[in-house]
């Protein structure tokens, strides 16, 4: 992880997650949410005082619906979105439960800027997004 300029954890899976100096997000990283942060990974803690915001793109299985949403807490999220807790919510009607794509960002107002763009984007644009780190379509979420 790069935080104003410095390499805080380099990922062997290929997913970090990237700023520069101004906390603007660096294409094409993303950071695995679902390891622990603790300084035997060499994470820097000071992050973790600050909440990160998370954009994601869900799919049902066949990859036909695609959601976008953003939180301060992506595992929470997607449980319950897996676990249908809202019962009238979109993804609960059209079964999402599998993360195909996320980002990852220090500050609220630059996560929700960013799912309002990709929203107002097309079903081709979100595709292409997704395919560019997740080829596959592969569930992202490990449990």
């Amino acid at each position: 992880m790069l935080i104003g300029g410095r390499l805080l954890r380099p990922e062997k899976s290929g997913l970090a997650i990237f700023f520069d100096e101004r906390y603007n997000l660096l294409p094409h990283y993303r950071i695995n949410v679902f390891e622990k942060f603790s300084i035997n990974n060499q994470i820097d803690l000071s992050m973790t005082k600050n909440r990160l915001y998370y954009v994601y793109i869900m799919t049902n299985t066949y990859n036909t619906v695609l959601y976008t949403g953003v939180t301060n807490n992506l595992v929470r999220r997607l449980k319950e979105h897996r676990n249908c807790i809202f019962t009238n919510a979109f993804t609960s009607r059209y079964n999402i439960h599998k993360l195909v794509w996320y980002e990852i960002y220090p500050y609220i107002e630059d996560a929700i800027a960013r799912e309002k763009q990709i929203k107002g984007g097309s079903r081709m644009k979100k595709i292409e997004l997704i395919e560019k780190t997740n080829k596959d379509w592969h569930n992202l979420q490990p449990f």
